[in-house]
């Protein structure tokens, strides 16, 4: 059997399963509603809040017990971490075209998740260096680069993007990538992201989990 017809083979299986066993999940109108509802209503603006107020105070009290010798940084993931598409996103009904996802970035005019933008200047003001790692592709580095210029995030170290040819998925790259700063003498006191899996795979000492109501990444 073909790959294709074996996949479709697959689902047919899993749906009749499903029609058999399972509830109908939730309508994706709705969904869709419920996400918006906990953007507008404040609730998402204060879950980011909170938790960026832990990494505050974490990054203050590991900051106040540094060693002489020790060379800190803050690991930041970008989308739904730093800038926020959510402009995109509602113009795309929630969906994903690529074409359009390379020009949103390519213009670079995402707004920045300002508790998150705080956690930066309290790592920048105590003298940790910071590390933005992204999935995003090494050909959206000229508008990632313009984009966290223009929200305030510009006094970043360097800017780690995922290359083309990078032969896992993102969760290893960027797993990888913090393990090489440690290698080379970095002590990750924190590293933030929207998804588990950008805090999968240690290399630091903290970890931080921001909400994303909109999509995730495995």
């Amino acid at each position: 059997m073909l790959k294709s017809q074996s996949y479709r083979y697959l689902w047919l299986v899993a749906g009749l399963a499903c029609s058999l066993t399972a509830a109908e999940p939730v309508n994706l109108t709705v969904a869709k509603e419920a996400v918006l509802h906990y953007v507008e209503s404040g609730d998402y603006e204060r879950d980011l809040t909170a938790v960026s107020e832990q990494a505050n105070q974490w990054i203050e009290q590991r900051v106040a017990q540094k060693g002489a010798e020790e060379k800190l940084g803050l690991v930041l993931d970008i989308d739904e971490t730093s800038l926020l598409n959510l402009g995109h996103m509602r113009e795309m009904d929630f969906g994903y075209v690529p074409a359009l996802w390379d020009a949103w970035v390519a213009e670079g005019t995402a707004p920045a998740i300002k508790p998150v933008r705080r956690v930066f200047e309290t790592a920048r003001r105590l003298d940790v260096t910071v590390f933005f790692i992204t999935g995003r592709k090494e050909s959206d580095l000229p508008g990632t680069e313009k984009n966290l210029a223009a929200a305030g995030f510009g006094d970043y170290h360097v800017l780690l993007c995922k290359p083309a040819n990078y032969p896992g998925p993102t969760a290893q790259f960027k797993a990888s990538e913090r393990h090489r700063l440690k290698k080379a003498g970095w002590t990750i006191i924190a590293n933030i992201g929207d998804q588990q899996s950008d805090l999968d795979g240690g290399a630091a000492e903290k970890t931080f989990k921001l909400p994303n109501p909109f999509y995730r990444i495995q």
